[in-house]
């Protein structure tokens, strides 16, 4: 079966606004391209406790989460610490991990034309980036070594922790669907098929919505009403979204059933 996909943001920069999140709309495209979809999404700030009661809970369910954010050596990161206390294990330098961090240390040395001095304070201190959860996996970050990682979770699933910033996390998000979930790529082929409805309202047309679901079960009836559209004004997108040949029944249906009520159309809609 198809995995269920979830996303954890964390960082209080986030929750007080001082920065927009980027992170979902591309996880969304990210999963799209590869016909995979976003069940859910959760935000949390720089709370140690409920950073260790948000991953606990994705570590006990068996889906596939992705963590942004929190993962660094700076004292307002615990996201490793957080997923070590929500497994129930220790923390650990991983070996591959320092190595990578070395290898960066090094690079940086040269370009800055200084020697590579690994005993040095501030390089010792990066080697805390590589500290991950006994048993941890990494992940490749083709921007700068730094690695993220990977912890299986007693749920039977899996949370994938990458960096906050968008140029390292979006192609380490892109790495570890494309080399742990290939199998599932477009295997739930999926539509979703709509009309732009003027001139009636979310409660009279439920009875039709439920009886349209009722009948095509797997199938999902929406809505989403505007009051302030600049060229429909106010009005409701119905549609439906489900495999395909089950969503385009379902769509006539929902027409058919639309007859009865006094509405305008705008346009139909296919993703």
């Amino acid at each position: 079966m198809t995995p269920t996909f979830g996303l954890i943001i964390i960082g209080d920069e986030i929750m007080s606004g001082k920065r927009q999140d980027k992170h979902m709309p591309k996880v969304i495209e990210l999963l799209s391209e590869r016909g995979l979809s976003l069940s859910w999404a959760d935000y949390v700030g720089d709370s140690p406790e409920r950073i260790t009661a948000t991953l606990q809970r994705a570590f006990a369910s068996s889906d596939v989460v992705f963590s942004c954010g929190g993962i660094g050596a700076t004292p307002d990161d615990h996201t490793r610490q957080c997923a070590a206390r929500a497994l129930g294990v220790p923390l650990a330098l991983h070996p591959q991990a320092k190595l990578l961090i070395q290898e960066r240390m090094q690079d940086v040395a040269k370009e800055q034309g200084l020697p590579y001095e690994p005993d040095r304070d501030d390089n010792v201190h990066r080697l805390n980036m590589g500290v991950f959860p006994e048993g941890a996996d990494i992940i490749a970050n083709p921007y700068n070594k730094i690695p993220g990682f990977t912890c299986q979770g007693p749920g039977g699933g899996a949370v994938h922790f990458v960096p906050g910033f968008p140029v390292m996390a979006w192609p380490m998000v892109a790495s570890v669907l494309d080399a742990r979930y290939a199998a599932h790529f477009h295997q739930n082929a999926w539509l979703e098929k709509s009309v732009i409805v003027l001139g009636s309202m979310e409660a009279t047309l439920t009875p039709l919505m439920e009886s349209v679901e009722a009948t095509h079960p797997g199938v999902k009836v929406f809505s989403l009403p505007s009051v302030d559209h600049p060229q429909w004004g106010r009005h409701i997108e119905l549609g439906v979204k489900g495999a395909p040949e089950q969503a385009e029944k379902a769509y006539l249906d929902l027409r058919q059933g639309l007859k009865v009520f006094d509405v305008q159309y705008g346009p139909e809609m296919v993703r």
